[in-house]
């Protein structure tokens, strides 16, 4: 690693902390109880951009990104240290690249992806959906985060199927629940619920009872009009 790689970084410390976003009551915050935790209250917070260092190999990882993206400074939004976990905030736009050097650059080494999740913050507006890829360095023995917040109003996340082939699955998963929508996919489609179901289920806005069932009268079409997976 060339040694201007210490002296570069996103600029995190300059980016304002996070604030809360709002008090949850009850286990589905806010929203129709029936779980029987009713009476709890907890503060939904969320953890703000980390000041340097960042400590252990979190500072190295990052310089040696920062070095090989194209714009790093609008790549990496912020780095985030909690939890004893590096997480890095990354524009959409870029997701794409940053996952790319982080398989690649011998330094980095992240082969594996153990998948991509999804959250949603109503109330985090313009970044209300946030896709989560967990990342693991076998060659290093280090975990990484990688999180891309987009508006509920444009949902689009380019795919990062290219790069990490098992996210397949995962994308169409958190595409079915949260409804975040991975261009370039080869076969993005639900991959739990039915083709026709309206909404997607792990949102907090998502109603908890009084669905109705879309299951009862249905049928099974013969094979040769099946829907095909790729």
């Amino acid at each position: 690693m060339s040694d201007d790689r210490a002296t570069r970084g996103p600029g995190a410390d300059e980016r304002p902390p996070q604030t809360m976003l709002s008090d949850g009551k009850g286990m589905f915050s806010g929203s129709g109880d029936t779980s029987g935790f009713g009476g709890l209250v907890r503060r939904g917070t969320m953890p703000g951009p980390s000041s340097r260092p960042f400590g252990e190999w979190f500072d190295e990882v990052v310089d040696v990104l920062t070095e090989l993206l194209t714009d790093p400074g609008e790549a990496i939004e912020s780095a985030v240290v909690d939890q004893g976990e590096l997480t890095l905030v990354i524009s959409r736009d870029h997701i794409v690249e940053v996952c790319r050097h982080l398989r690649d650059d011998q330094d980095l080494r992240f082969e594996l992806s153990l998948g991509v999740s999804g959250v949603h913050y109503p109330s985090d507006t313009g970044r209300e959906l946030h896709a989560v890829y967990h990342l693991t360095s076998i060659t290093h023995r280090r975990r990484l985060r990688l999180e891309v917040a987009v508006p509920d109003g444009d949902p689009h996340i380019p795919s990062t199927t290219s790069v990490y082939p098992t996210n397949n699955w995962h994308e169409r998963e958190t595409y079915d629940f949260f409804g975040i929508v991975f261009d370039g996919h080869p076969g993005l489609a639900r991959i739990a619920m039915p083709d026709d179901w309206i909404g997607h289920p792990q949102r907090k806005d998502y109603p908890l009872g009084g669905i109705p069932v879309e299951y009862k009268g249905a049928t099974v079409p013969p094979p040769d009009e099946r829907r095909r997976y790729q």
